[in-house]
């Protein structure tokens, strides 16, 4: 009887608990065996609370659990605030990942133009450096012409004591080093655009220089004063007499036009040639001449044969180098 007295007690409190809005948070199953007058009684006091029932299958213990009626609601609330909030962490996490992946990417291309940069201003100092030299290059090739012939500078003189000081690069920009590189560049350009004008010219006069020896042989009478071979008094030898066997061919030394081909007065048969210039050579006591007045020759064309005519005591070539007209050393021209 007590084990149905428990369950049917154990029921009327469960109807009790569906009905009650204000009993406390937890009870035991002591409280279950108050009088229903009592519980009627706090029923008024109890319509704003939930009560949950946990009942063992022997009925020994029943555990009671009381809530307020808005505790559900305020959990669902809670809840979507705490979700919301939740997402709203995980967003800025996310966005806050992306922005150091790519902060990270980034830097990684900082670091990769900063070294750019750095190895862009290495190069740019050394070829200033270079350019540098230039300067002095050229400067040594101009003082081989002369002073006359150099690029001049459009300003005026100027003058005092001064300390040379450097400007210090590594306190000038990327873009700074650049146009000051670009102003050496354009500076040392127009220096060689003039000496290559004048090596065009050098080039030109040196081509119609007669550089190259005639004939090869021993030098019978040097250039200058000597005593006549004939006369043995002294008398000025206007060119070189190169010992040559009869029919020896004679080439020209360099370029020109023939401007004489024939008979001379002293040389016998003999050839001039204009080499432009104001240089004219000239090669007589010759047994042929092979080139007429007019012709154009170029450097190593043959010209005559050598022989014995004229004022000549043997076979030999008698060369003569004049340069406007007065005759001159032709050593001083005899390169190859």
């Amino acid at each position: 009887m007590s084990t149905q007295h428990a369950v049917d007690s154990g029921l009327a409190a469960t109807t009790e608990a569906v009905d009650s809005l204000s009993e406390p948070m937890l009870e035991t199953a002591q409280d279950l065996g108050r009088p229903l007058t009592q519980g009627r009684s706090a029923r008024v006091n109890h319509k704003k609370q939930f009560s949950l029932l946990v009942v063992r299958g022997d009925g020994a213990r029943v555990l009671r659990l009381s809530f307020p009626k808005r505790l559900p609601l305020t959990i669902l609330v809670a809840g979507v605030v705490v979700a919301g909030g939740f997402s709203v962490v995980v967003g800025d996490w996310w966005h806050v990942r992306q922005r150091i992946r790519d902060s990270a990417s980034l830097y990684q291309q900082i670091e990769e133009q900063r070294a750019m940069i750095d190895k862009f201003n290495r190069r740019v100092t050394e070829l200033r450096q270079e350019v540098a030299s230039w300067g002095e290059l050229h400067g040594h090739i101009w003082e081989a012409f002369g002073p006359d012939v150099a690029p001049k500078n459009s300003g005026t003189g100027i003058g005092g004591r001064a300390t040379p000081t450097e400007r210090p690069m590594g306190k000038l920009s990327a873009m700074a080093q650049l146009d000051l590189l670009a102003e050496n560049v354009i500076e040392e350009g127009e220096s060689l655009r003039a000496l290559d004008k004048l090596i065009t010219r050098a080039r030109k006069a040196l081509a119609a220089l007669p550089s190259r020896w005639p004939v090869r042989g021993a030098v019978n009478s040097e250039f200058g004063n000597r005593l006549s071979p004939w006369t043995k008094a002294p008398e000025f030898h206007s060119g070189l007499d190169i010992a040559a066997n009869g029919g020896t061919s004679v080439k020209s030394p360099a370029a020109g036009t023939v401007i004489h081909a024939g008979p001379h007065s002293e040389y016998g048969l003999a050839v001039i040639i204009d080499h432009g210039q104001d240089v004219r050579s000239l090669y007589g006591h010759l047994s042929k001449i092979n080139v007429r007045q007019g012709q154009t020759v170029e450097r190593g064309t043959e010209l005559a044969l050598t022989g014995n005519t004229g004022r000549s005591s043997g076979p030999h070539l008698h060369y003569e180098v004049m340069v406007r007209g007065q005759a001159v050393n032709p050593r001083a021209y005899l390169w190859d």
